[in-house]
């Protein structure tokens, strides 16, 4: 269980009026202020800056020459294999932003080298090598006569394996953004913006971003060779900047931007006429459209990930991302939705398998949890690392111990987030004999600014191999070695901390009511998008609300077996409005969600296959004054008015008047009566609940089913729209049993439509679809009699049981 959570809200600070006004401009429909605040925050106190911010035209962006003698260097050595037709390899890396990189050098350096014959690409195999060079791949492309390798995302550290390439008669051109080295390697060219200091719009450019710059200077060096614009590259650029969750500021929020709205054109055009049919294709399969930088964090930066974290060799993916052939990007789409199934499945046992060993840990008197296991797959071990951080608020570290003793690289492995990793004993007895040893290997996420490389770096002497940044490390080390690294690793850290005590931490932006959310809401704080590092999705808290209508489902795998996630949805309401609003919540049942008044952080977002505004819950706990904190005396509190006739309309409380068909649909009111006695009048007054409905008249199953299809038949004739509301107050059934029953009618030809909060029938008859229905039917008229019978014990349920019930609940 996760401890109990900090939450945080930040400090807010009233921005001046001409600064609110000028935000205003942006916003039409509404006042602008949230806006205003949350840039004010973020340090964006001037015209320009707004201006530069919001509107990327208005924006400078540097020019690919600000690298300075480094880019020239790389320039004038592609033209020299531009000039002399010499074989260049790109070396990519198997992570989103790895992927995109290869993929922008394909096409853009593709302009000027012939794809295949004098260009080439090489990604090493997830679980077979490590990020960076290796002399095997090197050796490889020697056969193949490369003369040049140009890397992406990785390199910059890897100097051993870039003199072994010289001296085969290969040169190295470096673009990466990762670890600096200790002096310059022996390269033709290292193109590395942590070269700049950190206040340069260059500094936090991704693997991606540097691929691109390298091709933007070749492009203004060979300025007639190229047939296809520089731009049509910033898709794939977004989609790499997004996904590695680097800091989007400076050049970086620009091309953002500017990629984002490529991807938005080219997904509004047919699949045939797209310029990135792969990508097309896997927006549609996890129903986004691509407009929104969530649908690259949360749609295709997992989906691109999955394949080298499940099949090992990622190479098929820049021909997804690249090929213009419809048919074969489908096929390929299709494997990596199936490998992001699979990672899913697996990253969920993992989770639970991690959840069970931490409730062997003191967490009093752990700084950071490390936790192995031979079965785990080291693939999704830094996913399951960050979310295990998270919730607890500590460094996490999780390491495999699933093939220990393996020969040679196989044993040092590493499974991190896009990190270059440093061998730390190459040259030593460890690197000459460890096909004798056990290496366990694993991936490191850490959270409250605790500087996890750092950390890591400390303990080098217990370690084979590692590396990373800040917040995310990979690492191995011998299985033997893990006690004595856990210890120490603990020990330092809380030597560092002091008296400071570690827990999760939620922090909070803007506090805001139900009435406030909606769509004017949204396209104001959409202003801040692209959000990342640096400028984080605004979270909302609400206060002294409560949540009505909740339910969940589980997804199952793409085999239909294991439980993939669940989630739950819900309305929440407030005492600002009338109106409910929808959300959810990722990896939680309905259960969790507190009973009576509590205070939520949440998401405001816009769901493209709804089609409607939600928010997506992030932390909730109970109010200081929520309902069922304390017991209470239930006896007079419930009101028996069952069957008689106009007793409910003499009283001045809650009434239930529809029969209810579950204990769900009874504690739904019993929380909204304790809710208003606690809020308003105290327990000295409590608000009575009277349950005034009578014995339910049911019609036939059969009947019903008919009156549904009869009803289906007229709209759809008379082309009219109905609500649920209606259809429900129509037919007498729930809401669960109508869309079984909504179901069955698409067997009989019917098709239904959402139209805002409507439906709309349309049918086209089939001779064979009613043979095709009866099982359909059936389902639905069993679902009925299901409910006519809880309907009817609800009926005649003793007000003792109701009681026993509710105060369960209410403890």
């Amino acid at each position: 269980m996760p401890e109990q959570q900090q939450w945080t809200i930040t400090a807010t600070e009233q921005p001046p009026e001409w600064f609110i006004q000028a935000v205003k401009q942006y916003t039409p429909a509404s006042s602008g202020l949230y806006a205003a605040q949350l840039l004010w925050q973020r340090g964006i106190k001037d015209r320009q800056q707004l201006t530069a911010f919001i509107n990327y035209k208005a924006y400078q962006p540097a020019s690919s020459f600000e690298f300075g003698q480094e880019m020239h260097l790389a320039i004038a050595r592609l033209q020299q294999a531009y000039n002399t037709k010499e074989k260049i390899a790109i070396w990519g890396d198997f992570d989103a932003d790895g992927i995109t990189s290869t993929s922008v050098l394909w096409d853009g350096l593709g302009q000027f080298f012939a794809q295949n014959t004098q260009l080439v690409y090489y990604i090493p195999n997830r679980l077979k090598e490590s990020h960076g060079l290796n002399n095997q791949g090197i050796d490889n492309l020697a056969k193949q006569g490369c003369k040049l390798i140009v890397t992406c995302d990785t390199g910059s550290t890897n100097v051993e394996e870039i003199i072994y390439a010289k001296q085969l008669g290969i040169d190295v051109i470096v673009t990466d953004h990762h670890t600096l080295p200790a002096e310059r390697p022996p390269v033709a060219a290292i193109i590395n913006p942590r070269y700049f200091p950190k206040e340069h719009q260059l500094f936090n450019l991704s693997g991606v971003a540097v691929a691109y710059k390298l091709v933007e200077a070749l492009y203004q060096s060979l300025p007639n060779v190229a047939k296809y614009p520089l731009e049509e590259l910033l898709d794939l650029v977004a989609v790499g900047l997004i996904a590695d969750l680097v800091q989007l500021s400076g050049d970086c929020r620009y091309l953002a931007q500017m990629g984002i709205q490529r991807l938005q054109e080219d997904f509004k055009q047919p699949a045939a006429a797209r310029r990135r049919p792969g990508v097309g294709r896997l927006l549609e399969l996890c129903q986004k459209s691509g407009d929104r930088p969530t649908d690259i964090s949360f749609g295709l930066g997992p989906r691109i990930n999955a394949v080298s974290r499940i099949q090992g060799d990622a190479s098929f993916c820049v021909e997804l991302l690249t090929s213009r052939d419809v048919k074969r990007c489908n096929e390929l789409a299709e494997v990596t939705e199936l490998a992001n199934a699979r990672r899913k499945s697996l990253q969920k046992d993992v989770q639970a398998q991690v959840a069970q060993k931490l409730t062997q840990l003191d967490l009093s008197t752990t700084s950071v949890i490390v936790l192995e296991d031979a079965q785990w797959p080291a693939g999704v071990l830094g996913l399951v690392a960050g979310q295990v951080a998270q919730e607890t608020g500590r460094p996490t570290i999780l390491l495999s111990t699933e093939g220990a003793g393996e020969a040679g690289e196989q044993g040092s492995r590493e499974q991190g987030a896009g990190v270059e990793i440093t061998s730390l004993s190459s040259n030593s007895e460890l690197s000459t004999q460890n096909s004798a040893l056990a290496l366990a290997r694993g991936s490191a996420r850490s959270v409250n600014s605790v500087d996890l490389y750092q950390l890591v770096k400390e303990q080098a002497h217990l370690l084979h191999r590692f590396g990373g940044h800040p917040f995310a490390a990979g690492l191995s080390l011998l299985v033997e070695n893990i006690p004595l690294f856990t210890a120490a690793i603990n020990q330092q850290l809380r030597q560092s901390l002091g008296s400071t005590t570690l827990t999760p931490n939620v922090q909070a932006d803007l506090t805001v009511t139900v009435a406030d959310l909606g769509k004017e809401l949204f396209l104001e704080l959409k202003l801040l998008e692209p959000c990342g590092m640096g400028n984080p999705v605004p979270k909302l808290l609400i206060q002294n609300c409560w949540f009505e209508n909740s339910w969940h489902r589980n997804q199952q795998d793409w085999q239909g077996k294991k439980v993939q996630y669940i989630k739950a949805e819900f309305d929440i309401r407030d005492d600002s409005s009338r109106s409910a609003f929808p959300g959810l919540w990722w990896g939680h049942y309905k259960d969790e969600l507190p009973i009576g008044r509590c205070d939520c952080i949440a998401e405001l977002d816009y769901n493209t296959f709804k089609k409607r505004y939600e928010i997506r819950l992030i932390a909730v706990r109970s109010s200081a004054n929520s309902a069922l904190n304390a017991p209470l005396s239930l006896t007079p509190f419930i009101l028996d008015l069952r069957n008689q006739e106009h007793s409910a309309t003499q009283h001045s409380g809650l009434i239930i008047e529809d029969c209810p068909t579950n204990w769900d649909d009874l504690r739904m009111w019993l929380r909204r009566c304790l809710a208003i006695s606690r809020s308003t009048s105290g327990l000295e007054n409590q608000q009575q609940l009277a349950i005034a409905w009578s014995k339910p008249n049911h019609q036939p199953p059969n009947q019903i089913w008919l009156t549904l299809v009869g009803i289906a038949k007229y709209l759809s004739r008379t082309n009219q729209l109905v609500t649920r509301g209606q259809l429900l107050e129509k037919i007498g059934i729930s809401d669960q049993t109508l869309l079984v029953g909504i179901k069955a009618l698409k067997y009989l030809g019917f098709t239904v439509q959402r139209q805002d909060r409507s439906l709309q029938f349309t049918w086209n008859p089939n001779d064979s679809a009613e043979n095709l229905a009866d099982e359909a039917v059936a389902r639905f008229l069993a679902a009925v009699r299901e409910e006519q019978f809880q309907q009817q014990y609800f009926a005649k349920v003793p007000l003792s049981t109701i009681v026993a019930i509710a105060s369960y609940d209410s403890k």
